[in-house]
């Protein structure tokens, strides 16, 4: 996922109130974090290719969401829907067919100091 997708993706998941956080795992490899109840977490989009995610539990892997055809060109937008959906209380997460609920928005992560720290990066 590029990385200007992955943030406004994390932005944007953020003001629907998902604990969302962005994940830089290598050299140009950025996904998303989500953390969800019980203690689990799911990262979303860290390959290249088509989005899927892994859910892990204590770094384990508990589950997954197979990849999605087609994701690898989504916006950032359609990237938040297909996240803000997906269900994972089973093994192999699927989306729901209905938008759950939207809580209270949470802080864009990073702050006032977030593109001085970021070097300008992005817009």
């Amino acid at each position: 996922m590029l990385e200007e997708v992955a943030r406004a993706a994390v932005d944007g998941l953020r003001a629907r109130g998902v604990d969302a956080h962005l994940v830089e795992s290598g050299v140009y490899t950025f996904g998303v974090r989500v953390v969800l109840p019980g203690g689990r977490e799911a990262i979303w989009g860290e390959g290249g290719g088509d989005l899927s995610a892994e859910v892990l539990e204590d770094g384990d892997l508990v589950g997954m969401v197979p990849e999605i055809d087609g994701s690898a060109e989504f916006t950032a937008d359609e990237v938040v829907h297909v996240i803000a959906r997906a269900d994972y209380s089973e093994p192999v997460g699927h989306e729901r067919t209905e938008d759950p609920p939207a809580e209270a928005p949470l802080a864009v992560e990073g702050g006032l100091f977030r593109r001085f720290r970021d070097g300008f990066r992005y817009r």
